[in-house]
């Protein structure tokens, strides 16, 4: 398999982190590549120019960090990312995890092209009350859980999501609003996988 993505994209970081926690790195060549450069390669494997990419085995490219744990689990078993019996609640957490991704990525991207200006704008305000919001439910829903033995795509994209905001948007400085989910973040970030694809 080969896997298309860059250092800072939240939702390449699941990926790899998915691949990680699933023993399946040796089945995969990182193909290190830069979307905003319309990388030709990356291009050729998926249309959208957008990170990660997995190309399978049989050479068929999937996309998007929520339909790589799906495939990977059916495809790879061992140590599913979607654990059965608890499926709808890993999707709600998920769910919660890349809609703080999505909304964090959008400010940064807004800002990159528009500067601080676009944080004023309609949508900015829009991102910005998700973004508190978004916080404010993942503490009431995980301030008091410990970190598990073995890790879900809900957990995984939570603490990649909230990791983003520390390495983009550092003035949200919602550690110190939040110090349950920060003791939740530290446990988390404690694992190899994470310590392996920290943000540069």
């Amino acid at each position: 398999m080969e896997l298309y993505l860059n250092a800072t994209s939240p939702y390449a970081r699941v990926a790899r982190i998915l691949l990680m926690e699933k023993g399946l790195m040796s089945k995969v060549t990182l193909m290190w590549c830069d979307p905003w450069a319309d990388d030709a390669e990356l291009l050729k494997a998926n249309p959208a120019g957008r990170v990660p990419a997995l190309v399978t085995a049989e050479g068929i490219t999937l996309s998007e960090s929520m339909l790589l744990a799906i495939y990977l689990d059916d495809a790879y078993p061992k140590t599913p990312m979607l654990p059965d019996g608890q499926r709808a609640q890993v999707l709600h957490l998920a769910g919660l995890g890349q809609n703080l991704m999505e909304a964090a990525f959008n400010i940064v991207i807004a800002r990159k092209h528009d500067g601080h200006e676009a944080d004023e704008s309609v949508l900015g305000q829009r991102r910005w009350r998700a973004v508190k919001r978004l916080l404010m439910q993942l503490d009431s829903e995980l301030g008091d859980v410990p970190p598990a033995v073995s890790l879900h795509l809900g957990e995984i994209t939570t603490a990649v999501a909230l990791a983003y905001l520390d390495f983009r948007l550092p003035e949200v400085a919602w550690h110190c609003a939040y110090p349950k989910l920060e003791t939740w973040q530290v446990g988390i970030e404690a694992r190899a996988s994470f310590q392996q694809t920290a943000f540069t």
